[in-house]
């Protein structure tokens, strides 16, 4: 059994966790939100956990949580737009900012196996598990999200010829 304090566990995460519920929410101060109400859960828990990636599990499930909390409240549709805040983003290839705006385009259930997939280079079991989901259903979401992927930046390809 294993636990990280709070500002370790702060450094370690932050990052991951900020890019999965943005990924959900779509908007940064949300995002921001989530996370935050992540990390205040566990320093008021104090659970132990049985690994490092039982914790990270827990960290991204809690936040997944927060995220779908905060994008179906009602002052979800008040705030900025996702496409105004990839406008501020870095991105180290020109090519990045069409895949990650293709890839916020995708319906959410695709979206977020999508990003824990590649992103967060999480297996297929690792993200059933995380979702609370069968590995087919995450199998075919990863699927369907790819077709669709394929086909907007295959449209956007053509778009520019």
């Amino acid at each position: 059994m294993m636990r990280l304090t709070t500002t370790e566990t702060v450094e370690k995460y932050k990052d991951t966790l900020f890019r999965i519920a943005f990924h959900i929410c779509r908007c940064e101060a949300d995002a921001d939100d989530a996370v935050q109400e992540c990390f205040c859960k566990y320093h008021t828990v104090r659970m132990e956990y049985e690994s490092e990636e039982h914790l990270k599990a827990w960290l991204i499930r809690v936040t997944i949580n927060f995220a779908r909390n905060i994008a179906t409240s009602f002052w979800r549709r008040n705030r900025e737009s996702w496409e105004e805040y990839m406008a501020e983003m870095p991105f180290e290839e020109p090519g990045d900012s069409d895949v990650f705006e293709a890839v916020m385009t995708l319906p959410a259930r695709y979206r977020l196996v999508i990003h824990l997939f590649y992103y967060e280079e999480y297996s297929v079991k690792e993200i059933a598990e995380i979702l609370e989901t069968p590995v087919n259903t995450v199998k075919s979401r990863l699927s369907r999200g790819r077709k669709l992927l394929k086909k907007k930046l295959k449209e956007e390809w053509q778009d520019e010829q």
